[in-house]
């Protein structure tokens, strides 16, 4: 949500920030904005994309060595022009950009206007311009202990990075449950986000810890300390991201370059963490805990959206393979529940950008009742990998589309080793069957790269239903939470209502909806279930509904009773989820291209959901 990125040094800022922008839409946005410090400020805010920003800064005087620039998903306040940030303070002399949620600024708004202050916004972040000015004025503080003094008043979750007109050498940030990184250039300096508006010019960054603020002087160099004011050592840590990964490279989109590449992420994932021929696996996250982990007396998995279908297909298979107990909840519901946590619990947070705000508060509950708590995370460097005891990078390299693909399958992969590698310790699993597993897990990438071969097909199946107000989405067993995350793509980028449901439950409700305008995905991979499956489908046949089958190759029985089928390599059953999601990704993409929609940057939604 929302995205920042700021620049000091010695070249023109304004290219830098606006290169820099386009590389933060993925993030979500409805307006966006720049300041640039040239003497005076000059601020340049619209509604809509950074394309429209571009135009109206084109009318206006841009050059300058310092700026900072801001894409704004609305939370106080409608998306327009006046609501968008950068946000001045009422002398003019202040610059702010603002990621999060200020939960208290009705009241200190209340009492800024009562001495006399003025606001042009509805926002939040303007409150906190205001407050950062009446410090300076009041006491006489420079920009620096102005912000620390307002950040210690306020209430809420930020990133921010500011700037004075009277001190054009200094630009401070800093971050509290929101995700803020500093870029260490040959004497140029950047702040942003995350790192894709930073990698073109420096891979030497700073991730900054909550409540932490940052000084950059242009002569002077990198500052950080504490909002309790404790000087810091900041650790700069070279990132491995390549620029190449954050471009389409040929592809229509960024969604579909990312279905693309699953053969290759999904070995990533695996990398290094097993070896079928000489038969052992190993998670390395695991080492320091491992004893604790095999003792567990349950596992609870957390996660938002996506990350809660993983989750879902990781008890499945920590349950099945490592006979542990694990329960799946939200995160967003966890710690508002009075949840009973205990010593002996593993809490595993799962999280594409591990920034999610929900499932870092409820890591922290986790923590203070004493359980041990494990990331699986996509992006290096983040809140969620830095506040857990341990976990285990999904290596999926930086997803652009907001809908998520290779980070699902990449979830997936880790939480496969998982639950083979404790089953593995547990004597839960016949050395037949886990070497069984083994072969398949190694076997995949080829699986998906013959899959992939298909989306003709699948775009054909789309063309088809592209008209259709509503799907229904079926799944059994592990393929049940597959259901649920087809229908939420389509959702997400399509804009089509969509359901997904376990395949039994059908009967309970889903099968009135049914009709000939009904488009019913079956998952019908499920080898001990497969006369089940089939009754279901020819339960929605009797109904005249539209059935679209996912089926293992050679399978003539459902492909018979189908309107459409699309045929997918057979592996062991636990594995099934990474094969079976593939064509949904695809048809979801398909049928969002079919009706003009933005596949990459859908509306509303957000990539890295920040704030509550």
């Amino acid at each position: 949500m929302c995205g920042i990125v700021a620049y000091i040094g010695n070249r023109e800022a304004y290219p830098i920030i606006i290169e820099g922008l386009k590389r933060l839409e993925y993030r979500g946005y409805d307006s966006a904005g720049v300041s640039v410090l040239n003497g005076k400020l000059t601020t340049v805010k619209k509604k809509g994309k950074v394309s429209e920003l571009e135009d109206a800064a084109a009318k206006e005087n841009m050059h300058g060595t310092v700026a900072i620039g801001h894409t704004r998903w609305a939370t106080h306040g409608e998306p327009d022009d006046v609501n968008a940030h950068p946000h001045h303070s009422g002398n003019n002399r202040i610059s702010l950009v603002h990621n999060g949620i200020i939960e208290n600024y009705s009241s200190l708004k209340k009492a800024l206007i009562e001495l006399g202050h003025e606001f042009k916004s509805e926002t939040d972040t303007e409150v906190l311009t205001h407050l950062i000015e009446e410090y300076q004025k009041r006491d006489n503080l420079d920009l620096e202990d102005a912000v620390l003094k307002a950040l210690n008043k306020v209430v809420g979750a930020y990133a921010i990075v500011v700037f004075d007109v009277n001190n054009p050498d200094v630009i401070i940030g800093a971050r509290k449950s929101s995700p803020l990184v500093v870029g260490i250039g040959d004497d140029e300096y950047f702040i942003a986000s995350d790192a894709s508006p930073i990698i073109k010019y420096t891979n030497k960054v700073i991730y900054l810890n909550d409540e932490e603020i940052v000084r950059i002087h242009r002569g002077e160099g990198v500052k950080v300390k504490t909002i309790a004011n404790e000087l810091k050592t900041p650790k700069i840590q070279e990132i491995d991201l390549k620029i190449e990964a954050l471009e389409k490279e040929g592809f229509d989109h960024f969604m579909l370059k990312e279905i693309f590449q699953q053969p290759e992420t999904i070995f990533e994932s695996m990398r290094g963490r097993l070896n079928a021929e000489l038969g052992w696996v190993k998670v390395g996250g695991m080492d320091d805990y491992l004893n604790r982990i095999l003792n567990a007396k349950r596992i609870i998995i957390l996660g938002c959206g996506t990350s809660w279908h993983s989750a879902l297909i990781g008890e499945y298979l920590i349950e099945d393979l490592a006979r542990i107990p694990v329960e799946v909840e939200y995160a967003s519901e966890f710690r508002y529940r009075n949840p009973i946590i205990n010593r002996d619990d593993v809490i595993i947070a799962v999280s594409q950008s591990g920034e999610t705000a929900d499932t870092l508060a409820a890591l922290e509950l986790g923590k203070e009742k004493g359980a041990l708590t494990y990331g699986i995370v996509n992006v290096v460097g983040s809140s969620i990998s830095r506040v857990t005891d341990c976990g285990s990078y999904i290596h999926a390299g930086p997803e652009i589309g907001v809908a998520s693909t290779k980070a699902f399958t990449g979830q997936l992969t880790v939480l496969s080793l998982i639950a083979i590698y404790l089953g593995y310790k547990r004597n839960t699993l016949s050395e037949a069957y886990y070497r069984q597993l083994l072969y398949a897990l190694e076997s995949l990438p080829a699986k998906i790269e013959k899959i992939l071969q298909s989306n003709d097909q699948i775009k054909y199946i789309a063309s088809e239903i592209q008209h259709c107000d509503n799907a229904l989405y079926l799944g059994r067993g592990y393929n049940f939470p597959v259901a649920l995350e087809g229908a939420l793509k389509l959702k997400e980028i399509s804009y089509l209502h969509a359901e997904g449901y376990p395949a039994a439950e059908m009967k309970h409700g889903p099968i009135a909806l049914i009709d000939v305008n009904m488009p019913v995905i079956v998952i019908a991979t499920n080898k001990n279930a497969y006369e089940k499956i089939h009754s279901n489908v020819q339960e929605v046949k009797a109904r005249k509904g539209i059935v679209i089958s996912i089926v293992l190759e050679g399978d003539q029985k459902i492909k018979e009773i189908s309107d459409y089928c699309i045929e997918i390599p057979e592996t062991m059953d636990p594995l099934s989820p990474l094969l079976s999601v593939i064509p949904l990704q695809l048809l979801s993409y398909h049928v969002a291209v079919l009706r003009g929609c933005d596949v990459d940057q859908p509306r509303n939604l957000a990539k890295s959901v920040t704030v509550e």
